[in-house]
């Protein structure tokens, strides 16, 4: 069923889509979004619309409660395997050249079709591990 763009979905979806590199919490989000006149419940029930539509991935963190929304339908998301680094939940772009024969290895080894865009590797980024 196609969904209304209302102005608080507008705004939302801006908001994910400029911060398409940080996972977050619907309290962020709603920090964010306060001045716009966007309201939580308006958040909870967009983002519920939108992981249905597969453009949202709900996140939780090992040894953590919280939960946290990574916007999945940014252009530059499409074809790249993502990273998240476990401790400040940062995520990054995999922008290595052999990521493409590494998705079509498993799919012709395993009959497998890895979906890119929603693929997360968890590891530490160079900043934590310092």
């Amino acid at each position: 069923m196609q969904k209304y763009e209302t102005r608080q979905r507008k705004a939302i979806l801006k908001f994910l889509c400029d911060n398409v590199h940080k996972p977050l919490t619907v309290s962020e989000m709603a920090s964010a979004l306060k001045a716009e006149g966007v309201s939580v419940s308006a958040i909870y029930r967009n983002l519920s619309d939108l992981q249905d539509e597969g453009k949202v991935q709900r996140i939780t963190q090992s040894g953590s409660k919280k939960v946290y929304y990574r916007y999945t339908c940014a252009k530059n998301c499409e074809k790249h395997l993502h990273m998240s680094c476990s401790k400040c939940g940062k995520t990054f772009h995999l922008d290595v050249p052999d990521t493409d024969s590494v998705i079509r290895a498993v799919l012709n080894d395993s009959d497998f079709k890895i979906d890119s865009a929603n693929t997360v590797l968890y590891g530490t980024c160079a900043k934590c591990r310092k």
